[in-house]
């Protein structure tokens, strides 16, 4: 294992478990609060303010790499990194993903969800589905002695399947007292390849999939990645610890402990 990798003691595993929770709430009010209508400055605004008034923790990325918003809103076509603006309205057709960090007691998780507006079209919402369910193959993997190629394997094996591309440019990372820490987590490969994964490790699993070819490019403000087709794109992420006999996931939110 790399050095620069950290294994979690068991105190920090909690405080990253508190973090987790938090984080899931933020969703649980998103869920309540989006619709048609809103800018996505509207609601990164509501979500800084649930953060540090209802929750006392930090918007993690706000500040980060000279970001000044508290999450990146990703509509459509937009594969990761949208910026709030005042005047980008979401229409009832639209799919956009929030990707959203939090700070608490020093230790930061990292989750990610797709909302889908009333008349958005069943080829996105099929979109959405599919990105959801790759990322749950990938986390299903996890388990000391996987490899991280297993992980990857598993996510593109399911998108491609259902006729999907990956987006390679993109991958998930460690997580903890910082917001990117090592390893970094493709979402492609082979199985039986790559780091081999053990306890109390810490990280994000969050695959960008679109629904036409893989390639993207990034805009003129810097951030902000779309497909070079114009086709959508969805993205779904969960922080994860390895456990002893398997995964956790730190950010899972309430409609989830059903499944």
């Amino acid at each position: 294992m790399s050095n620069s990798i950290t294994i979690k003691t068991k105190e920090e595993i909690e405080l990253m478990r508190n973090s987790g929770r938090l984080l899931a709430k933020v969703f649980k009010m998103l869920d309540f609060y989006m619709k048609p209508s809103l800018s996505t400055m509207d609601i990164n605004n509501q979500v800084e303010d649930f953060i540090v008034n209802e929750l006392e923790a930090r918007p993690a990325c706000k500040g980060q790499y000279d970001y000044q918003y508290v999450l990146n809103s990703s509509i459509n076509e937009v594969v990761c990194h949208g910026v709030p603006k005042v005047k980008e309205i979401l229409k009832s057709t639209d799919i956009i993903n929030l990707d959203i960090t939090l700070e608490k007691d020093g230790f930061i998780t990292d989750s990610s969800k797709m909302f889908i507006m009333p008349d958005a079209s069943p080829l996105a919402k099929q979109l959405a589905k599919i990105t959801y369910e790759a990322t749950w193959a990938g986390i299903r993997q996890v388990k000391p002695g996987a490899r991280l190629g297993d992980i990857g394997y598993a996510i593109q094996r399911y998108a491609e399947f259902n006729g999907y591309s990956i987006v390679k440019e993109y991958c998930g990372h460690g997580i903890g007292r910082e917001m990117h820490e090592e390893p970094q987590i493709l979402h492609y490969g082979s199985p039986n390849r790559g780091l081999i994964l053990e306890e109390g490790m810490t990280f994000t699993i969050e695959p960008m999939i679109n629904q036409g070819a893989a390639k993207v490019k990034t805009k003129k403000d810097g951030w902000t990645v779309v497909t070079r087709d114009k086709k959508l794109s969805a993205q779904s992420e969960h922080t994860i610890l390895v456990t002893s006999s398997g995964y956790e996931i730190l950010t899972l939110r309430e409609e989830e402990t059903l499944l």
